[in-house]
C-alpha cells in the first residue's frame, strides 16, 4: 500500500457527487432482509437506481442489468448464499464493481469462511468496520491489489494500491439507526461504477454519506426524526456543501 495520501480535495469529491447524480448507476444489492427497505431509500435519495432480488433463478439477469453489485452477508439464509456465487460471477464476467459487506464475519466461522471465498475472487471493493476487518485480514494480511477497503468508525480510513484517505464527518445518531453501514456500501459501490478512481469514488460516498449526517443531526430531534432529515441530505446537499463540508486528510 503506498504511504502518502493522494492530491484529493473537495472539490474532487464534490465533483464526483455530481457525476454520480448524473449517470444514476442501478445498484443491484443482495442485502440482509433488514436492511432492504432502507438501503433502497439511501440509493435513491443520493441519485441511485436500486434492485433487490436474491431469487436465484432471475439474480444473472439483474446483475447483468445493473452497474454494480453489493453483497453484504449479513443475513446468511440458503436463498441468499444460493444466490451469491451466482451474482459475482455475473458481475465478474460483466467487469462490474462488487462490494463485500462481511457483517459479524467474526462472530461466526460459517459466515467468515464464505467471507474468505468471496475474498479469493476480488470483490472491488470491501466497507468493514474494525472488529469485521481485524477477522477477514488477521494480523493485517494485505488485501489484493484490486480491492479497495473502506474502515468506518469515528473517522473513516479508505485505502488501496494508489494511497489513502482519511474522513472525519459524520453523527452519533448514525450509530443508533439499523443497517446505515449496510445502506453505505451500497451507496459506495454505485460511486465505483461512474468513477475509475476508486480512491476517490469511495472517499466522495463515504464523505456525502457522513456529511448528510451531519446536517440531519442539526435538524433531528432524534434517531426516529433523524432518518427522513437524512435522505433528504443526500439528496440536497450541494456542490458547495460538500466541497467546503468534508474533512478529510
Amino acid at each position: 500500500m503506498a504511504e502518502n495520501p493522494p492530491d484529493i480535495t473537495g472539490q474532487h469529491l464534490a465533483d464526483c457527487v455530481e457525476r454520480f447524480r448524473a449517470v444514476r448507476p442501478h445498484v443491484h444489492c443482495i442485502t440482509n432482509s433488514v436492511a432492504q427497505h432502507f438501503t433502497a431509500n439511501v440509493l435513491l435519495a443520493a441519485g441511485a437506481t436500486p434492485s433487490m432480488t436474491i431469487a436465484a433463478e432471475e439474480i444473472t439477469d439483474f446483475v447483468n442489468m445493473a452497474d454494480a453489485l453489493l453483497i453484504n452477508l449479513g443475513t446468511m439464509d440458503g436463498e441468499r448464499i444460493r444466490a451469491v456465487d451466482l451474482a459475482v460471477a455475473a458481475a465478474s464476467q460483466g467487469q462490474k464493481p462488487w462490494a463485500l459487506d462481511p457483517v459479524f464475519v467474526q462472530a461466526s466461522p460459517i459466515r467468515l469462511a464464505l467471507a474468505q471465498k468471496l475474498l479469493a475472487s476480488t470483490p472491488t471493493l470491501v466497507r468493514c468496520n474494525k472488529g469485521e476487518y481485524d477477522a477477514l485480514f488477521p494480523g493485517d494480511a494485505t488485501p489484493a491489489a484490486g480491492t479497495t477497503i473502506a474502515l468506518t468508525g469515528k473517522t473513516d480510513l479508505v485505502r488501496n494500491a494508489s494511497g489513502s484517505v482519511t474522513l472525519s464527518n459524520g453523527s452519533p445518531l448514525m450509530d443508533r439507526v439499523t443497517t446505515m453501514g449496510c445502506a453505505l456500501n451500497a451507496l459506495a459501490i454505485g460511486f465505483l461504477a461512474v468513477e475509475d478512481d476508486h480512491l476517490l469514488a469511495t472517499s466522495a460516498a463515504l464523505g456525502l454519506f457522513a456529511l448528510a449526517g451531519e446536517k440531519a443531526e442539526q435538524k433531528a430531534d432524534g434517531p426516529g426524526t433523524f432518518v427522513p432529515h437524512f435522505l433528504d441530505a443526500l439528496a440536497t446537499l450541494s456542490h458547495k456543501d460538500i466541497a467546503e463540508g468534508i474533512n478529510l486528510s
